[in-house]
């Protein structure tokens, strides 16, 4: 079963079978989520302070509520939110380590990280993304505006952070696969460039593991 609908049964034992839940997002299978928001409809008169205690007693272990409060009448936490923002972690150690196992790709070979911060680098701004969708994702509007993206490197970890208004199906795995090609030589920084102009999926590079991303924010 999915995070929502966990968070739904949860929440129509303690509020009632009308209570409806609403995530900011969806993510892949194997995804991780810090800081997911979703909206909770409830007629339960349940105080909000006590909602969060009472949520987290009905989940399972690895889902917590970590706030609850009121929110204006007609708030929808996927239409109202103005962007999210990701992170990909690289475990770039010669050794896997096992503590990361579930929330990075290995990549055991040597990467260029400045060439990986070039490459990335051209693709900020209102672009159309079509050539890092899945093409399970071909319905999708294409035009995303990216407003930020950092590389982030301490010592064998290698963290991609990317902020943007909205996200197409796999775009930040795409992305993160054609970046790492770029850190190991197969292409040059402006490589990038000339694939998000091309808009052909099949130009761009694998599509990253699933463990490695994480929703790390909701931004209103």
């Amino acid at each position: 079963m999915t995070v929502q609908g966990l968070l739904l049964a949860a929440a129509r034992r303690l509020l009632g079978p009308d209570t409806r839940v609403v995530g900011a997002s969806r993510t892949d299978a194997g995804v991780h989520a810090l800081g997911q928001v979703a909206s909770l409809t409830t007629a339960s008169e349940l105080r909000v302070s006590a909602v969060l205690g009472a949520l987290n007693a009905e989940l399972p272990a690895d889902i917590r509520i970590l706030a609850v409060s009121d929110a204006p009448a007609g708030f929808h936490a996927r239409r109202h939110a103005r962007a999210k923002r990701y992170a990909y972690l690289i475990d770039n150690g010669a050794v896997a380590s096992p503590l990361l196992r579930r929330y990075a790709w290995h990549v055991p070979v040597s990467l260029d990280v400045g060439a990986i911060r070039a490459g990335l680098a051209l693709l900020r701004g209102r672009q159309d993304f079509s050539a890092f969708r899945a093409a399970a994702g071909r319905s999708q509007r294409p035009v995303c505006h990216l407003t930020a993206v950092h590389v982030v490197q301490r010592r064998s970890r290698l963290a991609i952070v990317l902020s943007a208004d909205r996200y197409l199906h796999h775009m930040v795995r795409n992305i993160v696969g054609s970046a790492v090609a770029i850190g190991r030589g197969t292409h040059e920084p402006a490589w990038m460039g000339d694939v998000l102009a091309g808009r052909d999926r099949t130009k761009a590079g694998a599509t990253a593991p699933a463990q490695g991303l994480t929703l790390v924010s909701v931004l209103y």
